[in-house]
């Protein structure tokens, strides 16, 4: 039995989640193939949200970068001690197409995200969740643990996914791939 790379076997995981949307009609923009799950678009068009901090968000400018989204709360602990890899990853790897796009989870309007992104001025968007998203209604589907993380390639589609905290070096790797891709 040869062994699956936890890259790989989480990538899988995230085609196989994706693509039920796909059947069951949730997730729009889908087509099926045997490759990455391709919702470009409507992973793009679920991140038009608000932002809240000091980092200015055009969602017009993704397109053509390697994109992780992670989901996020601030009462969430692991997703607290996520911040710096994000911030790690974003400052290494920004300058050459990537970006991290932050989407807080916390359901009090910005209440409390707002001024929390202001604090901690994150080199990042960070945007608010609105109702649809929070339910599930959206080309990601349910948030089912935070942190969740989902990465796209440059044309939108989602190639891996992770829930919890991930090691750096492992997503490092992932997006470096895909920085070199095309």
């Amino acid at each position: 039995m040869s062994r699956v790379s936890p890259v790989r076997r989480r990538a899988l995981a995230c085609a196989v989640a994706l693509g039920m949307l796909c059947v069951t009609g949730l997730g729009a923009g889908c087509h099926r193939n045997s490759g990455p799950v391709d919702a470009g678009p409507a992973f793009y068009r679920a991140l038009w949200l608000p932002s809240v901090g000091p980092t200015r968000y055009d969602p017009r400018q993704l397109p053509g970068k390697v994109v992780l989204v992670s989901f996020m709360a601030t009462w969430c602990f692991p997703c607290l001690a996520d911040l710096p890899t994000l911030k790690q990853l974003q400052e290494t790897y920004g300058p050459r197409g990537f970006q991290v796009v932050a989407v807080g989870m916390d359901i009090d309007e910005g209440r409390v995200l707002g001024p929390f992104a202001d604090h901690y001025a994150f080199p990042y968007p960070v945007l608010l969740s609105d109702d649809r998203m929070r339910a599930g209604e959206s080309a990601f589907g349910r948030i089912r643990a935070l942190p969740s993380t989902v990465l796209l390639d440059k044309h939108g589609r989602a190639v891996a996914a992770w829930q919890g905290i991930e090691g750096q070096a492992d997503v490092a790797k992932a997006i470096e791939k895909l920085l070199k891709a095309d």
